[in-house]
């Protein structure tokens, strides 16, 4: 099986706080990878160092077999194949929802306004937000938005989709509209790497469960070994947090 992603080693601090220290992790075509642990943990931070949105300390970081973490690589050009959904939607508010989407297609890709609009319309109507392709953002309800988000990220046909805790801006009641689209996504074998505080969520499309602490994969298995019969004290504590909160 191809690896998309491989990360060796990789070390990232602020000054003088260490935030991601000797991690290393493989991502297989088609596979979905996901993050768990406190906030702190470093998952975001990781998230932003394979986007290429922060520099590595130390390690490697590999798409494709190439190295994208060598300080001479061109980032614009390795960040055509990568999708990134954040917390907040980050969509522009004076354009439609049409125009956000292909704003990238149209200025990065070379594509033309007509293949551009064609394909952001198939996306819409595919996640069932036909009807809002001439919107603004701000008339759109936050899975709305987040549901767009995602879309745009797609409109680039990524090799590898990153999203950030995708639902924690969210009402409850607007989750799983977001998470219905990301399992759509898995069962079209997009390859991913997420983190999601939705252990229920990670169950169905994990391939993959990192917990990561103070910036160290503690412990990684499958859904089952990882969520359901975890080995490492601190990965049962924070589920036990987790499931006192009502998340698992």
């Amino acid at each position: 099986m191809t690896n998309v992603l491989e990360l060796s080693h990789i070390r990232k601090s602020f000054g003088a706080e260490l935030v991601i220290e000797d991690l290393s992790l493989v991502v297989p075509e088609h596979s979905a990878t996901v993050l768990i642990g406190a906030s702190g943990s470093g998952k975001s931070t990781l998230l932003r160092c394979i986007n290429l949105l922060e520099t590595i300390d130390d390690g490697e970081i590999r798409l494709d077999g190439q190295e994208i973490s060598d300080p001479k690589i061109n980032f614009d050009e390795v960040r055509r194949k990568l999708g990134m959904v954040f917390q907040s939607f980050n969509l522009f508010p004076h354009k439609t929802v049409l125009e956000n989407i292909t704003l990238s297609p149209i200025k990065v890709h070379g594509k033309s306004r007509d293949e551009a609009n064609e394909q952001a319309l198939q996306l819409l109507n595919r996640f069932g937000l036909a009807d809002k392709a001439d919107q603004y953002p701000d008339r759109l309800s936050g899975g709305q938005q987040q549901r767009v988000a995602i879309i745009r990220s797609l409109a680039v046909n990524p090799r590898l989709l990153l999203l950030d805790e995708v639902t924690s801006a969210l009402d409850p009641v607007l989750v799983n509209e977001v998470l219905s689209a990301v399992r759509e996504l898995k069962s079209d074998g997009m390859t991913m790497v997420l983190a999601t505080h939705e252990m229920g969520f990670a169950t169905q499309v994990a391939d993959e469960v990192c917990f990561l602490e103070s910036g160290r994969v503690l412990e990684r298995g499958s859904a089952q070994e990882v969520l359901h019969n975890p080995q490492n004290p601190k990965t049962q504590e924070f589920l036990k947090r987790v499931h006192q909160a009502g998340r698992l």
